[in-house]
C-alpha cells in the first residue's frame, strides 16, 4: 500500500477540486519520443482518488501512525490518502543505459501525482499539480528448507560407465551484497578427463512491449583450473558475488528502480508474477538469475534457476 497526507490551501482552489493519483508506467526510450503517434510509454496502472472536498469524513477513515502525526502536526488543511497496489504489478525496475545512451530510458516507474482542477479528466496543468516518485519493492518470505539443485548424468560413445554432476545452493534466497555458495559434486565413472570447471551467474530479463525480448547478461564468472582425472571425482564449494559494482558499464543489466541518483542494486528475481502466463501482457520487465555449470571437456552446460 500506499498512504500519504497532502496539504491544500482552500482559498487559492477557488472552488476546484483536489485528486491524487498513483501511476506505473512501463517507458521505452526518451519521455519525448513519439514514432507516427505511438508513444514508447504504457500505462499499466493508474486510479485517481478526490481528497478535497473530502468525500467521507477523514475522522471516520483509518490512518497509518504517520498520517496521525502528520494530520495532528499540519493542521485542519491537510487530508490524507490511501492506495493498494494490485497483486500483479511489477516491482519498480530499470534497465542500465549504455555510455551512448543519453536522455533515453527503459524502467518500470511509480509516480504519486496531486492536482487540481473541475474534474478528474481535464488536462492537468503542472503549475497546478505536484509530483512525487515512488519506488515500489518486494520483500521475499523467509527461506524455505528446500534447497536448489540440479544434476545429471552423460553418457559417452566408448565409455561404458557415464559422468554424474550435480550443482546445489545451499538456500533459495539471496540478499544484495551476499555471495553466492554454490556445491559442485563430480562423478567421473567414464573414460573422459575433466580439465577445467566455470561457474557464472546469469541475469535473464524479459521486455514485453510491442514484442517479447529477452536478455542474457553474465552478471559473476568464477573459472577453475581444478580437474576430475577419470574414474575419480570431486566435491567443491564455490563463491561467486553478483554485484553491480563489478558490473558498472553494462548495458541492458536490469537493476531495482532508483530515486534520483541514488545507487540501487541487480534487480530482485521476481517470484511469484513471471510464472503467471496471464500476465505477460502487465509484466513489462522482469529478471530472474540461473546458475551456470560448464565443464570442459566434454562440453557440458546445465542450470539452476
Amino acid at each position: 500500500p500506499t498512504d500519504g497526507v497532502i496539504v491544500i490551501d482552500p482559498v487559492q482552489l477557488k472552488g476546484k477540486k483536489v485528486y491524487v493519483m498513483l501511476s506505473c508506467t512501463f517507458r521505452y526510450g526518451r519521455q519525448d519520443m513519439d514514432v507516427m503517434g505511438v508513444a514508447f510509454r504504457r500505462d499499466l496502472f493508474l486510479v485517481t482518488r478526490q481528497v478535497y472536498p473530502e468525500l467521507q469524513d477523514k475522522e471516520k477513515l483509518t490512518h497509518t501512525k504517520i498520517q496521525q502525526k502528520l494530520l495532528r502536526k499540519l493542521g485542519n488543511n491537510a487530508f490524507p490518502f490511501f492506495f493498494e497496489f494490485p497483486d500483479n504489478l511489477p516491482c519498480s525496475i530499470t534497465l542500465q543505459p549504455g555510455l551512448s545512451d543519453v536522455g533515453k530510458k527503459c524502467a518500470v516507474e511509480f509516480e504519486v501525482k496531486a492536482f487540481c482542477g473541475e474534474n478528474q479528466d481535464e488536462k492537468i496543468d503542472k503549475q497546478s499539480s505536484v509530483r512525487l516518485t515512488i519506488r515500489k519493492i518486494q520483500f521475499s518470505p523467509e527461506d524455505s528448507k528446500l534447497l536448489p539443485s540440479a544434476e545429471t548424468t552423460f553418457e559417452f560413445l566408448m565409455s561404458e560407465k557415464p559422468l554424474h554432476v550435480k550443482l546445489s545452493l545451499p538456500k533459495e534466497t539471496f540478499y544484495h551484497g551476499e555471495p553466492l555458495k554454490a556445491n559442485v559434486e563430480i562423478t567421473n565413472s567414464s573414460s573422459r578427463n575433466i580439465k577445467d570447471i566455470s561457474l557464472s551467474v546469469e541475469q535473464v530479463t524479459h521486455v514485453i512491449l510491442y514484442s517479447n525480448d529477452k536478455y542474457v547478461k553474465s552478471v559473476a564468472k568464477e573459472e577453475t583450473s581444478d580437474s576430475v582425472p577419470c574414474g575419480t571425482s570431486l566435491k567443491q564449494e564455490y563463491t561467486l558475488h553478483p554485484l553491480l559494482a563489478y558490473n558498472k558499464d553494462r548495458r541492458g543489466l536490469a537493476l531495482d528502480g532508483r530515486l534520483k541518483h541514488e545507487d540501487t542494486n541487480l534487480a530482485s528475481s521476481i517470484r511469484s508474477i513471471i510464472s503467471l502466463p496471464k500476465l505477460t501482457h502487465i509484466l513489462n520487465i522482469g529478471s530472474h538469475f540461473r546458475h551456470f555449470k560448464h565443464i570442459r571437456p566434454p562440453q557440458i552446460i546445465f542450470s539452476i534457476s
